[in-house]
């Protein structure tokens, strides 16, 4: 996922997809833990688009004080 495509996102579109991200990553942990796991390299796109949308909703929160 890229920033351009996060930044367009909406806000509640941004949790959503947090979330749906964290859970995957709880899933794939298992997987790992079990030795199931087809991808690894996954786990570690998913921690890095997790720290993307984080840091794009801290950007916009700090913007957001700011400016006031």
């Amino acid at each position: 996922m890229k920033p351009d495509e996060i930044r367009k996102m909406s806000r509640e579109d941004r949790i959503r997809r947090l979330n749906e991200l964290r859970l995957e990553l709880i899933k794939l942990r298992m997987q790992a833990h079990l030795g199931t796991l087809p991808n690894p390299a996954r786990i570690r796109n998913i921690k890095r688009d997790i720290a993307r949308i984080l840091t794009i909703m801290r950007e916009e929160e700090l913007s957001a004080k700011k400016g006031k």
